[in-house]
C-alpha cells in the first residue's frame, strides 16, 4: 500500500500525490457509469457530491498531517473521504432501479432514502472538515455550499415528511456515535472508513428503532431482523462495556466474571426478547429449527464447522512456526494471511449456490462471535484474553494501527454484504438478471479472489509498480484473469447465473474495481466488494 499520504508533507500540494489523484479519477469513472445508467436528479445528486468530496478529501488530508483533526485517524492511509462518500449514494441509487424494475414501490422508496442518508452524513463530514481547517478555504466552502444546496434543494422536493425525519434520525445518530466511538477507538480507522462504517451502523440502529415502534404493522422477515438485532446489539455491548472500563481494570478475574454474566443479562435479557418482539415466536426455537430445517443444512454446517476447525489450526501453526523461529519480531507473510482469503472462498461459494438464507443467517452469527472475541481479546477478558492477544499479533498489519484488530472482521463483512445489502422481494421477476445474476458473488470475486490473487502474485513475482504505490501491474493483470475465470467458473456450476451476454459490462466492472484496489489506501476488504456490488447491480 501507498505511504506517501502517511509522512509529512513539504508543502500545500503534497497530499494531491499520484496515488490519490489515479483513486479520485477510478471513482470518478465508477459515479459517472452509475450516473449514465440512472440518468435522474438522484445521480446528479450523486456527480455533485463526489464533486465536492474531491475537494475537501484535500482539506482532510492537509489535517491529518498537521496533526489537527478532532480525533486520531489512522495515519497509513490518505483520509479516504472521496471513494466513502459515494458508496451509500450509489448503493441507494441501484437498489432503487432495481426495485423500480421488479415492480415494489416499497424498497423503491427505500433506496431513495438510503441515497439520501448517503449523502446527508457525507456532508456532514464534509462540513466538519471545513469547520476545523485554518485558515478557512474559502473556494472549498463555496463549492461544498453549492453542492450540498443542490442536494438538499432536491431531496426537500423528493423526499416525504417521514422521510426526512428518517434522514435527520440517521444523521443525529451519526453524529453521536462519531463523537463515542472515534475518542474510544483512536487510530482504528481513517475518515472515510469512519463514514462508512458508523454511517452503515447508524442506519441499522434506526432501521431497528422504525420498525420495532411499529412491529404491529410490520410484516419483515426474520433473517432481516435477526440481523438488525445482532448488529445493534454488538454495537451497544461494547459501548456499555467501553464505558464500564474505564472505571475498573478489565484484566482481573472478578472484572471478567462480571463481563461473562453481564453478556449473559445483555443476551437473555435484551437482545432475546427484542428479537422475539419483532419475529413474534421464540428466536432460539426459530433459530434452531432453521438451521437443521434441511438436510443440506445440515452438510453445509458440518462442511464449514471442517473450514473454521481448519483456519484454527493455521492460527495454531503459524505461532508454533513464530515460537521456534530466532525472531521474537517474526509476523505471518502474505501467503500466510492470504490463506484465510481460500479459506472463506470456500465457505461463501456452496453457500451462495445451495442456500442463500443459510450463508445469510451463518455470516451474521459469524460477525457476532468474532466482535465478542475482540471484545475480550481487548478488554484482556479471561481466560482467553491473553491468548487471542498473542495468537493474533502475528497477522498485524499496518492496517491495524489502533486497539482493534479489524481486519477478519472487515474480510467477512466483504463477503457478506452483498448477500445482506440486496432486498430479496426485488430479486425476483427476473430483476438480477445478466451482470446482476453475479451480484451474491462480489464479495467473492473481489476480496476472495481478486485481491488474493494480486496480493500473492504482486509480492512474488511483481516488477512493474503502479506510479505512487507499492502495487505492481502483474498483481493487478493476474487478478483480473482470476476473477474472469472465477466467473466462467460461477457460470458452470451455478444453474441460476445467466449473464445474456453483458460480458464486457462485467469485464469492465472487474478492471475498475481491480485499478481501484492498486491505488486505494483504504480497507480494501471493504471497499472493494461494494463498489463491485454497485457496478454489477447498475
Amino acid at each position: 500500500m501507498t505511504r506517501e499520504c502517511a509522512s509529512p508533507a513539504p508543502g500545500p500540494g503534497a497530499p494531491l500525490s499520484g496515488s490519490v489523484l489515479a483513486e479520485a479519477a477510478v471513482v470518478f469513472v465508477v459515479v459517472l457509469s452509475i450516473h449514465a445508467a440512472v440518468w435522474d436528479r438522484y445521480s446528479w445528486c450523486a456527480v455533485a457530491l463526489a464533486v465536492q468530496a474531491f475537494y475537501v478529501q484535500y482539506k482532510w488530508d492537509r489535517l491529518l498531517q498537521q496533526g489537527s483533526a478532532v480525533f486520531q485517524f489512522r495515519m497509513s492511509a490518505n483520509s479516504g473521504l472521496l471513494p466513502a462518500s459515494v458508496v451509500m449514494p450509489l448503493l441507494g441509487l441501484v437498489m432503487k432501479e432495481r426495485c423500480q424494475a421488479a415492480g415494489n414501490p416499497y424498497f423503491e422508496r427505500f433506496g431513495i432514502v438510503v441515497a439520501a442518508t448517503g449523502m446527508a452524513v457525507a456532508l456532514f463530514s464534509s462540513v466538519l472538515a471545513l469547520g476545523i481547517t485554518r485558515p478557512v478555504p474559502t473556494n472549498t466552502c463555496v463549492l461544498s455550499g453549492l453542492a450540498g444546496g443542490v442536494i438538499v434543494y432536491i431531496l426537500k422536493h423528493s423526499l416525504s415528511v417521514g422521510e426526512v425525519i428518517e434522514v435527520l434520525e440517521v444523521l443525529l445518530i451519526f453524529v453521536y456515535l462519531n463523537m463515542i466511538l472515534l475518542y474510544l477507538l483512536p487510530r482504528c480507522f481513517t475518515p472515510g472508513e469512519a463514514l462508512l462504517v458508523l454511517g452503515g451502523i447508524s442506519f441499522v440502529l434506526n432501521q431497528l428503532i422504525k420498525r420495532s415502534l411499529t412491529v404491529v404493522e410490520s410484516q419483515g422477515d426474520p433473517l432481516d431482523f435477526f440481523l438488525l438485532v445482532v448488529v445493534v446489539g454488538m454495537v451497544l455491548m461494547g459501548i456499555f462495556f467501553s464505558t464500564l472500563f474505564v472505571f475498573m481494570d478489565s484484566g482481573t478475574w472478578a472484572s471478567s466474571i462480571f463481563f461473562h454474566l453481564m453478556t449473559c443479562v445483555l443476551g437473555l435479557g435484551v437482545v432475546l426478547p427484542w428479537l422475539h418482539r419483532l419475529i413474534r415466536r421464540n428466536p432460539l426455537l426459530w433459530l434452531f429449527q432453521f438451521l437443521f430445517q434441511t438436510e443440506t443444512r445440515v452438510y453445509l454446517l458440518a462442511y464449514w464447522s471442517l473450514l473454521a476447525t481448519l483456519a484454527c489450526l493455521v492460527v495454531l501453526y503459524q505461532n508454533a512456526k513464530r515460537s521456534s523461529s530466532e525472531s521474537k519480531k517474526h509476523q505471518a507473510p502474505t501467503i500466510a494471511r492470504k490463506y484465510f482469503h481460500f479459506i472463506v472462498v470456500a465457505t461463501y461459494i456452496p453457500g451462495i449456490i445451495l442456500d442463500r438464507p443459510l450463508l445469510y443467517v451463518a455470516a451474521t452469527i459469524c460477525l457476532a462471535v468474532f466482535i465478542f472475541l475482540e471484545y475480550v481479546r481487548y478488554f484482556r477478558i479471561k481466560p482467553l484474553g491473553h491468548t487471542l492477544r498473542s495468537l493474533l499479533s502475528l497477522f498485524l498489519d499496518e492496517r491495524d494501527s489502533g486497539p482493534l484488530i479489524l481486519t477478519h472482521i472487515y474480510l467477512l463483512l466483504g463477503m457478506s454484504l452483498p448477500i445482506w445489502l440486496v432486498p430479496r422481494p426485488c430479486t425476483q421477476k427476473g430483476s438480477l438478471g445478466g451482470a446482476r445474476a453475479l451480484v451474491p458473488y462480489a464479495g467473492v470475486l473481489a476480496v476472495g479472489v481478486g485481491d488474493t490473487v494480486a496480493s500473492i502474485f504482486g509480492s512474488t513475482v511483481g516488477e512493474i509498480r503502479w506510479p505512487g504505490t507499492k502495487k505492481t501491474f502483474e498483481g493487478t493483470m493476474t487478478s483480473i484473469f482470476a476473477q474472469i475465470i472465477s466467473v466462467a467458473l460461477i457460470l458452470i456450476f451455478d444453474s441460476g447465473v445467466d449473464l445474456n451476454y453483458s460480458y464486457a459490462w462485467i469485464l469492465g466492472s472487474i478492471s475498475t474495481v481491480s485499478l481501484l484496489e492498486a491505488y486505494t489506501t483504504q480497507i480494501d476488504n471493504l471497499l472493494l466488494p461494494l463498489y463491485l456490488l454497485i457496478l454489477l447491480m447498475a
